[in-house]
């Protein structure tokens, strides 16, 4: 019996894989894209639609940032409204631990469980910057051991107040008028280095009970907090050597916290182009490639590394011939990509010899090394080569993220599931009405 593939669809928002510029992009805030989004996820069956989160607007050499997507609406007033429109789709929105407080937070996602009939999903994230944390009460940020601290008892609190109701204390019985049948309903007390709350908490258990939970981390320490707590967790690594070793790490760390390797699902995100042919997907990518990394693209991720203002280069030119500015002081502010350049003078070597060996202008090298296309090709090719992925044990599924918003999901949903299905490797139709059913996930 081979594996059956997860499917899952990002609502991109604001990044340069999302090509805002195309005549056939619209709009990234109006309710009509995103309905006609979660509408083709739920078409092609998919597990469920992921949002990301973005709680300040990203700068750059003091202004901002503009070439992508700006703004991003409210993740838990988007999903509400998205649970009216759709009927099986899971709902996933990811919700920051280190800026909110348990009781909301859990508040929020037991009515959006409600609301959805059992489909709400938590991606669970910390944040890693000061910047993003001049926008919240708390001010600054937390050093990196105590964020993951804090997301670890965050994620105890609210499963203590979702626990807080078993399911059976409403018996509303008219006759006698008796509404509560138990007196200590959503009755709680928590206390630890983060957290000193007690009350009662006031949605009663929810379909679910907890909502499924995504971690996106990818340090040791993110790695070890999905591996204690989350259902899934949401990588980078499309690569079939990238993911295998990544796949073998994560699930090799659940015996440590008692867990079997079914508990937790590995789903990476994935771009696509698809074509009639595999030449013509092969044209069609390197022309979406063009589009996502324009010459002023190319310079500011370059400054990315290079930490300094390159608006007077050729973006067809030869790379800069000083060196980057190492500088606690970025001139990027807001953009998580910035924490992967933990050496940019080697980094800045290793593209200048890509650069020299390879004749590579500026945006020649970004579009090169800046590419993240995961599929390309005929939906034939498509389709076996995800289906290879995921009985290699790379990947349980993936979360596809489209260039085009909001119909660029639906080449992948009209031409590649058919095929998924022909194999035996996806769903013809949801095998439950929970997204913990859909996922095959234990009930919590």
């Amino acid at each position: 019996m081979p594996k059956q593939i997860h499917l899952a669809a990002h609502f991109p928002g604001v990044n340069n894989t999302t090509v805002w510029s195309d005549p056939a992009a619209g709009s990234h805030i109006e309710f009509s894209s995103f309905v006609r989004f979660a509408q083709a996820a739920e078409r092609g069956k998919f597990d469920f639609l992921f949002l990301a989160e973005g709680l300040r607007l990203r700068e750059q050499n003091g202004a901002i940032y503009d070439l992508d997507v700006v703004g991003r609406p409210d993740t838990f007033t988007v999903l509400t409204a998205l649970a009216a429109v759709t009927e099986r789709l899971g709902l996933t929105g990811t919700i920051n631990s280190t800026f909110n407080e348990p009781y909301e937070v859990a508040r929020q996602f037991a009515t959006l469980d409600h609301l959805s009939g059992g489909r709400a999903a938590w991606n669970v994230v910390t944040s890693w910057d000061a910047f993003t944390g001049e926008n919240f009460r708390r001010g600054g940020f937390l050093p990196q051991d105590q964020r993951y601290e804090r997301a670890r008892t965050f994620l105890e609190t609210t499963h203590e107040l979702f626990d807080s109701w078993r399911g059976d204390e409403i018996v509303a019985d008219q006759a006698s008028g008796v509404f509560l049948g138990d007196a200590d309903a959503g009755r709680f007390a928590h206390s630890d280095a983060h957290f000193d709350i007690s009350g009662r908490f006031d949605v009663p258990r929810s379909p679910q009970g907890r909502p499924v939970i995504f971690q996106a981390g990818d340090s040791d320490e993110g790695r070890d907090f999905a591996a204690s707590s989350a259902d899934a967790i949401f990588s980078r690594h499309s690569t079939k050597e990238a993911g295998q070793a990544f796949y073998s790490d994560v699930k090799g760390r659940l015996s440590t916290f008692g867990r079997s390797r079914d508990e937790l699902l590995i789903l990476p995100a994935a771009t696509f182009v698809i074509g009639d042919t595999d030449a013509e997907a092969a044209e069609l990518a390197h022309e979406v490639r063009r589009q996502q990394v324009s010459g002023q693209t190319a310079l500011r991720f370059l400054e990315q590394v290079w930490n300094r203002d390159l608006s007077a280069y050729d973006p067809d030119g030869p790379l800069p011939d000083v060196d980057p500015v190492i500088s606690e002081d970025h001139v990027a502010k807001g953009r998580a990509q910035v924490r992967m350049h933990r050496d940019p003078l080697a980094i800045a070597k290793q593209w200048r010899e890509l650069a020299e060996a390879k004749g590579y202008s500026i945006r020649e090298l970004m579009i090169e090394t800046q590419s993240r296309q995961s599929f390309i090709g005929s939906p034939a090719t498509v389709a076996a080569t995800i289906d290879d992925l995921v009985q290699s044990d790379a990947a349980d599924g993936y979360i596809l993220v489209p260039h085009i918003t909001p119909g660029g999901l639906d080449p992948f949903v009209d031409r590649v599931v058919p095929l998924l299905q022909e194999r035996g490797v996806f769903r013809t139709d949801y095998e439950g009405t929970t997204l913990r059913e859909n996922l095959g996930l234990a009930a919590r």
